[in-house]
């Protein structure tokens, strides 16, 4: 079962404190951490509003 908060979907907007900045979720899945190998069942990619690097979000 998902413990996603309701609020959390792709397109909202959230602010990343672990990072101090805002972005857009792009998407909410699975992540395999490539250099600790440890996968994250429901990791947030975001990415800046109107556009740029995107970035994970491996806790909520």
């Amino acid at each position: 079962m998902s413990r996603r908060p309701a609020w959390l979907y792709e397109g909202a907007r959230i602010y990343d404190p672990g990072k101090e900045r805002e972005g857009v979720v792009q998407f909410v899945g699975e992540r395999e951490d490539p250099q600790t190998r440890r996968v994250i069942p429901e990791a947030v990619f975001l990415r800046p509003e109107g556009g740029g690097a995107e970035w994970v979000v491996a806790n909520y």
